[in-house]
């Protein structure tokens, strides 16, 4: 259930994201007073083993401790079970950003947790949202977008020039809340370094002080943006790895490092049993199944068949079991 507060425990400036459960008691809402209005509504561990955007507000509060924020600030804290052992999600969990108003899941415990969330936030005006995770893999520090709206690009840009524009997966917090407010997802690097606390403390710290989001289009010299093209996940019941071998897919164990570059047509990705099939699904935005047109299989190789641009890639097995492999980018012109 729901927990809400409308002031933070001291315990909380100083405790570490695994501490959580036990301090809250659950996810929690925060209603935290500011010197203007309407407020700004800031998420984070949704993943439980994405802990830079906690620790982030942790250095803002501390900061501004005994005196007011200079905005006010919805704060939701997510899911402090799964941030009790490190992991992303627990056995038996939907994902808290699949399961935001808009999404394609079953009703369960976690839409009626987010339904409940959206409602309050939503019940007057906000300012922004802002959405922090972090990557498993290795990747620039980006922003999302889930509509191409200069109110949108101009919050992401300020945070990086890389800007990826997506429509899904379906039920993520930030598409929910664009429908009141300009919205962000930021994906703050790996979790733990130094540079991503800080990188993700002062944007918050410069959008709370923010009088307006600027109006005027961004340059289009100011931001590097793309879109999803396809989600591609390994199937079902395949045993995999990124080292050794022994399994039915051995990816190569430098695929994150592609992020945001390119895969050359022909570039291997893995090596597979010669009698296995198509090991990888990739579904388009539409959902339509895309996986022939973007990769191959010859003499137990599984390459690209054309050159792709992949962000998002991970070699932590648990983590592609529970969202993807990595999604297949492309540009996009601002001008379109």
């Amino acid at each position: 259930m729901l927990q809400c507060f409308d002031e933070v425990p001291d315990t909380f400036l100083s405790c570490g994201a695994h501490q959580l459960a036990d301090i809250l008691g659950g996810p929690s809402l925060f209603y935290l007073e500011g010197l203007r209005k309407p407020p700004l509504f800031v998420t984070v561990l949704q993943h439980g083993n994405e802990p830079t955007g906690f620790e982030a507000v942790q250095a803002i509060l501390r900061k501004y401790q005994g005196s007011q924020l200079p905005r006010a600030m919805w704060l939701f804290v997510g899911n402090v079970a799964a941030a009790k052992t490190g992991r992303r999600v627990l056995k038996g969990q939907l994902d808290y950003n699949r399961s935001w108003p808009g999404t394609d899941m079953a009703p369960g415990p976690e839409t009626a947790l987010m339904a409940d969330v959206a409602a309050k936030v939503t019940a007057e005006p906000l300012f922004a949202s802002i959405d922090l995770h972090n990557n498993t893999g290795c990747n620039p520090h980006y922003g999302c977008v889930n509509f191409l709206d200069t109110a949108f690009l101009q919050l992401a840009s300020l945070f990086a020039r890389t800007v990826v524009y997506f429509t899904r997966p379906l039920g993520v917090q930030s598409a929910a809340m664009a429908m009141h407010a300009p919205a962000v997802t930021l994906e703050c690097g790996q979790a733990g370094e130094s540079a991503a606390l800080a990188h993700a403390t002062e944007y918050l710290d410069a959008c709370l002080h923010m009088h307006h989001i600027p109006d005027h289009p961004v340059a289009p010299r100011d931001i590097h943006l793309l879109r999803t093209k396809a989600t591609v996940k390994v199937k079902p019941g395949l045993d995999f790895t990124f080292s050794g071998q022994g399994s039915d897919v051995c990816f190569r164990p430098d695929l994150d490092h592609f992020n945001f570059g390119a895969l050359k047509a022909g570039a291997a990705i893995a090596r597979t049993s010669e009698s296995l099939p198509m090991p990888l699904i990739a579904l388009d935005d539409q959902g339509r199944d895309i996986t022939e047109d973007l990769f191959a299989q010859s003499g137990g190789t599984l390459a690209v068949r054309k050159a792709l641009i992949p962000s998002m890639a991970t070699t932590n097995v648990d983590v592609v079991r529970q969202d993807c492999l990595f999604y297949v980018m492309e540009e996009v012109s601002l001008a379109v």
